[in-house]
């Protein structure tokens, strides 16, 4: 999958800096994804919930419609001047993205209800469960929400004396969450780091 996938020139500078600074982007396989599931539902307002350098935004508005604006929250500010920088080499106009500086459970209440085609969640793994609750309220009836990182929970020991990892029990229990949610209709994609993607119905 990553060698049917190509990255351009914006994409590969947003790689090398997202990789210097240890924010972690998204494979190209995850990010082709991300551009598909955005087209296929002709995205116009999605939400990521962690910036990073900018690298899975790019893809996200490669697959919005023209129109279509990203709101991406970040704890970090210095992240996001990194993105804001990502987009414009990417094509994208300043008015294409709203960067938002703070924690994502502090910002995401401030957002308005079922307004959102779209919301992709790559932060804090131990808050995940929290973001799912989040982004239900968020989602407009049709729309999708995707975690990235969904495979991580699946390469833990989990011995008799292993101290239990937060950010694998959240994996797994926003995995259980999705799957018993008969408003849900999840899917399991094993790429990248997997990505975990439900569309709302409810």
């Amino acid at each position: 999958m990553e060698q049917y996938v190509t990255e351009d020139d914006a994409l590969v500078s947003t790689r090398a800096l997202g990789q210097r600074t240890e924010t972690h982007p998204v494979s190209a396989a995850s990010g082709a994804a991300l551009r598909f599931l955005a087209a296929a539902i002709d995205a116009r307002s999605v939400v990521e919930i962690g910036t990073g350098c900018g690298s899975s935004g790019i893809w996200l508005l490669r697959g919005m419609r023209s129109d279509g604006i990203l709101t991406s929250v970040d704890l970090e500010p210095e992240y996001q001047e990194f993105a804001r920088d990502a987009y414009h080499q990417a094509g994208f106009t300043a008015n294409r993205a709203r960067l938002i500086s703070g924690r994502a459970l502090e910002v995401l209440p401030r957002l308005r209800d079922t307004a959102y085609d779209m919301v992709f969640i790559d932060a804090v793994r131990a808050e995940y469960p929290a973001y799912l609750a989040e982004a239900l309220r968020l989602l407009r009836r049709g729309g999708i929400v995707v975690f990235n990182n969904a495979l991580e929970a699946g390469n833990t020991d989990d011995g008799p004396l292993r101290v239990p990892d937060a950010n694998a029990m959240a994996i797994r229990e926003v995995g259980r969450l999705v799957r018993e949610d008969e408003r849900l209709v999840p899917l399991l994609l094993p790429i990248g780091d997997g990505l975990l993607a439900a569309i709302a119905n409810g």
